[in-house]
């Protein structure tokens, strides 16, 4: 067996041992653990690591070819409408965008009802996959490391539901919407300080095109 099969074997079956893991917490609670390591693992085996493991660790395994999209537009209005609450936008490697919701902007401490302060830029975001049917948006939810890991596990799925049925009550239908709820396990700042824990406690929502 070539080195190459040999490797696809070894992600498949790491696949298959994560979806064994699987959380039913949320509509798919384990999906970026499981996306993270078959997309960096495909990434590596297909000569296109950067690309495919920030698909992995974004907005995971999606239905339909991912497709260029002009972001330029949406960035303005994220811009425009969230910047001065910190709402701040990423263009991805894997062709997605993802606009960073601080908790600040979203949720009190602890809650998962959306402050009213974050209508105006989800209202944008709607408005762009109403204009555009290709769009379609991945919603993931993230704590701080802070109470039991089953009670920030649900948390951040519910904070990522409520996203997503905030964007579904401007019309969108939910075939196009997916949560995810990551509780603790991907901090992006250090979890021993009040900032860094501050910083991990977000909604990250990405917005790709897909081909149709």
């Amino acid at each position: 067996m070539s080195m190459k099969y040999t490797r696809l074997a070894a992600v498949l079956l790491a696949g298959s041992v994560f979806a064994g893991c699987a959380s039913t917490a949320g509509n798919t609670a384990a999906g970026t653990g499981i996306g993270a390591a078959i997309g960096a693992g495909l990434g590596a085996i297909i000569g296109d690591s950067s690309k495919a493991a920030g698909i992995g660790a974004g907005i995971g395994a999606v239905a339909g070819a991912i497709t260029g999209y002009n972001w330029d537009r949406i960035v303005g209005k994220v811009e425009e409408t969230g910047g001065k609450l910190g709402v701040s936008t990423t263009k991805m490697a894997d062709g997605s965008l993802k606009v960073n919701f601080p908790e600040g902007a979203t949720f009190d401490t602890g809650s998962y009802q959306l402050k009213s302060g974050a209508y105006p830029v989800l209202d944008a975001l709607a408005e762009e996959m109403t204009k555009s049917p290709q769009l379609r948006v991945k919603t993931v939810g993230h704590t701080d490391n802070t109470g039991s890991a089953q009670l920030n596990q649900t948390l951040s799925v519910n904070r990522a539901n409520s996203v997503v049925n905030y964007l579904a009550s401007k019309g969108i239908d939910g075939s196009r919407l997916t949560t995810e709820g990551r509780g603790f396990n991907d901090p992006i700042a250090d979890n021993g300080t009040a900032e860094g824990r501050a910083q991990n406690r977000r909604v990250e929502v990405f917005l790709y095109a897909v081909q149709q």
